[in-house]
């Protein structure tokens, strides 16, 4: 098969959900693409960005793990993390090389295509953005809360999610490969601080919205505190078209096996509960239910099964 030939697949996104997808996807014959929002500003991440100036290099250090088709040792090198109490402590060494990479080839973008060099990495990788940009949201009471870490803290209710500094112009590369996509799929993540930053650009948000391709959201299987209490699907899909326009989505992947007791009690600590799944109201909205079980039954806590997500995936574009 052509090169040429492969269906384009691009997965937008960042945070725990998108790397379990992106191992899922990236054996599969597909020209594979990866947006991550630069948005972190917690721990490692957090500092490097303020001290250097440069995105958040976390969320895209975890994705290249993911898609590295390197040596166990050297990806385990690339994500370990300093615990000595010294300067480094608390560090990934994978955000300081990306750091080290961006100075060296001037370019946050080209520091990320390099190191992805290195590690063999399968498909391409692109920061949503090459700009240091901040993630604040305005709450229902009209406070405005700052930094992506703080969001969730402030466990208020969340009307909308915006950027600074305005405008935060997306990386081209980005935008080209959401036109040039035949499959768009939204990552599972917490809703408001890792997937809405990658999507509410507006040259993003308009590339989603006009998308030749299917737009696929993977609906997140908890709620997460902070963020989504009390969300179901349809929620869940409501906040995004909120935030980047209406009939942005076409499909939705849900989970359809009950959670058991065990793994509901460790989250409920968390105040998380299951997402219900209000199946006539994302039809009334117009989406293509796509449901499996689709979680990991190995993990302790719940992850999506990578291997049955992507085969989901891949289904549609023989369709």
């Amino acid at each position: 098969m052509n090169q040429e030939k492969l269906p384009n697949v691009v997965v937008v996104g960042g945070g725990t959900g998108m790397p379990v997808l992106l191992r899922g996807l990236k054996d599969l014959p597909i020209d594979l693409t990866a947006l991550v929002t630069v948005a972190d500003d917690g721990g490692s991440t957090g500092r490097i960005r303020n001290e250097m100036e440069i995105p958040a290099p976390g969320d895209i250090r975890n994705v290249i793990a993911a898609l590295s088709d390197a040596e166990p040792m050297l990806i385990e090198l690339f994500q370990h993390r300093f615990d000595v109490c010294n300067g480094l402590s608390g560090h990934s060494l994978g955000n300081l090389l990306l750091a080290a990479m961006t100075s060296i080839t001037g370019n946050f973008n080209m520091g990320i295509r390099e190191i992805s060099r290195v590690l063999n990495v399968k498909g391409k990788i692109y920061p949503i953005s090459n700009e240091n940009m901040s993630l604040h949201a305005e709450m229902e009471d009209g406070t405005i809360v700052s930094g992506e870490s703080n969001i969730p803290l402030a466990n208020k209710k969340i009307k909308r999610v915006f950027l600074s500094p305005q405008p935060v112009e997306p990386l081209p590369n980005a935008v080209r490969a959401l036109n040039r996509a035949d499959l768009i799929v939204i990552a599972p993540g917490s809703l408001y601080t890792s997937i809405m930053p990658t999507i509410i650009m507006p040259q993003i948000a308009e590339a989603i919205k006009n998308a030749k391709g299917q737009v696929v959201y993977v609906c997140n299987v908890m709620t997460q505190e902070g963020e989504t209490t009390g969300y179901t699907a349809a929620d869940h899909v409501q906040a995004i078209c909120d935030h980047i326009g209406d009939a942005s989505i076409d499909a939705i992947v849900v989970h359809n096996e009950p959670i058991e007791k065990a793994i509901r009690e460790v989250y409920a600590e968390e105040n998380a509960t299951p997402v219900v799944y209000d199946t006539q109201r994302l039809i009334d909205m117009g989406l293509q239910i796509i449901e499996g079980d689709i979680i990991d039954p190995t993990q302790p806590t719940l992850r999506h099964d990578n291997n049955k997500i992507a085969s989901l995936l891949y289904s549609l574009l023989k369709k």
